[in-house]
């Protein structure tokens, strides 16, 4: 699997396989020409997946950044900011990353988000020295999920080899699933300004505490509510309205006002020490389980999911 055109091209192929020996023959040799090219290797994939390539790398486990995804990328917004990034930029020159932020398994509502990151990818990491091989299952998960690997993976790899994907177009997937996000019919909401910030984190902490949201939650929930209300009354007309409901085992906080979210990145990537602003949705992404966006040119939704 080449580096592409320059030592600083961005390489992002995405790995096709059928079962554990097609899953170790593509990841294992890529780790082990990383650490022999002097290449900084992590890999973060699902805990099976983490042990399954430990077991196989041996010794040479020792010399590579081991995460579980299913913690690390539980929030797949969370991942950019608080995976890929962190690993490149604390390493000069090359790094060589295994990321399978998608599993069978995982739940439905969260692929959206994780389709996103797949294709944002691309555009944080343009132009930057970096590998990131993004594994698939093919035999269990949707074939639906199969074919966009091909929109956000310029290079497909499978059991017989490598070729460029015909259909790459991660912005497609970007604005595909940027859909409106439809509310449970009867959720009460609540508007808010300015004046009422305070009372609205109040309210949104004793309507999560009566949904079932365990009390060491309460406080990523009021600073999640506080963030998105600023957001809401800097950027997106001076006011919003909130709607909290329970979904399964999860509490949803929603916060809908009449801003445009215009860049796709935002909250997915880190920001500046000297930069002003710019950290509220990053937070948000740190604190809730999931991070759903939809945005028009006259409104933006967030909605975080916290488990009960």
């Amino acid at each position: 699997m080449g580096s592409g055109d320059g030592a600083a091209a961005f390489v992002h192929p995405a790995l096709l396989y059928r079962g554990q020996d097609e899953y170790l023959a593509g990841t294992v040799p890529f780790v082990l020409d990383g650490l022999t090219a002097g290449e900084p290797v992590a890999v973060a994939v699902p805990g099976p997946n983490l042990a399954l390539l430990e077991k196989a790398l041996g010794p040479a486990a020792t010399s590579v950044r081991l995460l579980d995804m299913s913690e690390a990328g539980r929030n797949p917004g969370r991942i950019l900011p608080g995976v890929l990034l962190p690993f490149a930029n604390a390493h000069d020159g090359r790094v060589r990353i295994i990321g399978e932020p998608i599993w069978p398994g995982r739940r439905a509502a969260e692929y959206p988000a994780c389709a996103q990151h797949e294709a944002l990818i691309n555009i944080a990491f343009r132009g930057r020295p970096a590998t990131i091989l993004c594994p698939y299952d093919v035999e269990r998960l949707d074939p639906a999920v199969v074919t966009e690997a091909a929109a956000t993976h310029p290079v497909l790899v499978n059991g017989t080899g490598e070729l460029p994907s015909t259909r790459y177009d991660p912005m497609s997937v970007v604005h595909g699933w940027n859909r409106p996000l439809e509310r449970p019919p009867d959720v009460p909401t609540r508007s808010f300004t300015v004046d009422t910030l305070r009372a609205l984190r109040r309210f949104a902490v004793d309507r999560a505490a009566a949904l079932g949201l365990p009390e060491p939650r309460h406080a990523d929930l009021a600073l999640t509510v506080a963030e998105l209300g600023t957001n809401s009354v800097l950027h997106g007309g001076g006011s919003g309205e909130l709607a909290i409901w329970a979904d399964d085992d999860h509490v949803v906080c929603d916060v809908t006002d009449a801003g445009h979210l215009a860049d796709p990145l935002a909250g997915r990537v880190p920001v500046a020490p000297d930069q002003p602003g710019g950290r509220g949705l990053l937070l948000v992404n740190q604190l809730a389980d999931l991070v759903r966006t939809h945005t028009a040119a006259d409104h933006t939704t967030v909605r975080a999911y916290f488990r009960r």
